[in-house]
């Protein structure tokens, strides 16, 4: 399924996979450090959590699936950096509902205002 909106195509298993990924506090915490420095290594990453290894690696491989994130291998060291395009997508799909509920939120207001305003009558 795509998603058309002001131009630009979305695909809903992409917005789907983002999604998902933001979904856990962890992985948003992961994605604040990246978006905080150019890149850090896993075991960068993991020190800033009372989480194991393991752990920390499966929540990178559902950022790098999701495409928040991608690895460099340099050796034995692992480099993550955030990549922004997936959540210019996810902001622009969130600002395009945003825009619609308001304009929706806005007609209701209205007409409650004129039911109220008709009732004084």
């Amino acid at each position: 399924m795509i998603i058309f909106n002001h131009m630009v195509e979305y695909s809903a298993s992409e917005l789907d996979a983002t999604f998902h990924a933001l979904a856990n506090p962890v992985r948003r915490q992961i994605v604040g450090l990246l978006a905080e420095n150019e890149s850090a290594t896993v075991l960068e990453i993991a020190a800033q959590f009372d989480i194991s290894l393991n752990g920390i690696s499966k929540h990178l491989k559902v950022l790098e699936r999701a495409g928040l994130i991608v690895r460099d291998i340099q050796g034995r060291k692992h480099y993550c950096a955030l990549r922004i395009e997936p959540l210019r997508s996810a902001e622009e799909w969130i600002a395009y509902h945003r825009q619609f509920w308001q304009t929706r939120l806005d007609a209701l207001e209205t007409f409650w205002e004129s039911k109220k305003q008709a009732k004084r009558r």
